[in-house]
């Protein structure tokens, strides 16, 4: 008996289609640094961060885009493979600035720039994105990839880094986030200020700041890469592979936010 018109047939895919899915080569990972032109030690961020994927084996793509970041090379339209820069040992750098905006289409979205991206540096198996929350939104829209936020001891810095948070929530429905605070490792003020930033996110928005780690801005780039740091990068890397057999305990998910958010 034949089937009706407006009923679809599904074939069944061929033999080529499932060794092709089987034997393609697994896509990069995206991570976020929210940018933040509060934290003078930006810079000493990145390159800890860049320590600290190398030291679990990653090959990291730094793609530097925020808006105080460098303007990326004149050849960038043309060829983005050839501004990378290799900084290290699996670490290479692309400045960045302006690029996510330059790709944006008529539905507001800049996507178009993540596969190039990714053939830019094909050896990478990792894309670290240190944005403005707006670029974030328009790069992922609402498949925004594990997000940190950054913030200092200034209170412009933790505004800053509060506003980024609210985006991303209320644009795309991110609701957990890690901190990244560059204060002195000893300053009393560190515990508090992860605090306010934390009762903030969830009292307004509802959502969750799960992790802190502090990081001394004066501190020296050839010194270890600190264990707080490793430990919460294998914890956002861990979900899909094995990063360095790190095993940390399993994180709680935020909850479902049931308040309206409110400015």
């Amino acid at each position: 008996m034949p089937l009706p018109p407006f009923l679809p047939v599904t074939r069944p895919a061929d033999q080529a289609h499932g060794l092709r899915r089987l034997f393609a080569a697994p896509q990069p990972r995206h991570l976020v640094l929210l940018a933040n032109p509060h934290v003078p030690a930006t810079g000493v961020a990145l390159e800890r961060l860049g320590s600290a994927l190398a030291a679990l084996g990653r090959h990291a793509l730094v793609v530097d885009a925020a808006a105080a970041s460098p303007p990326p090379h004149e050849l960038a339209a043309l060829d983005l493979a050839a501004c990378v820069e290799t900084v290290g040992p699996g670490l290479a750098y692309l400045a960045a600035r302006g690029l996510p905006l330059a790709h944006v289409d008529a539905r507001g979205s800049a996507a178009a720039l993540l596969p190039r991206l990714e053939a830019a540096a094909p050896q990478a198996d990792l894309v670290l994105l240190h944005a403005d929350a707006a670029d974030v939104v328009r790069l992922f829209d609402r498949s925004v990839p594990a997000v940190l936020v950054l913030a200092g001891a200034a209170p412009e810095s933790l505004t800053h880094a509060y506003a980024g948070i609210k985006l991303l929530a209320l644009r795309c429905g991110r609701m957990d986030f890690d901190l990244l605070l560059c204060v002195p490792p000893r300053q009393p003020l560190a515990a508090r200020i992860g605090a306010r930033l934390a009762g903030c996110a969830e009292r307004f928005l509802g959502a969750v700041l799960h992790d802190r780690v502090v990081l001394d801005p004066a501190g020296d780039a050839r010194e270890p890469v600190p264990e707080p740091l490793l430990r919460l990068l294998a914890a956002l890397l861990l979900p899909d592979d094995d990063t360095a057999g790190w095993t940390p305990p399993p994180r709680p998910h935020p909850p479902n936010p049931t308040r309206s958010a409110r400015s």
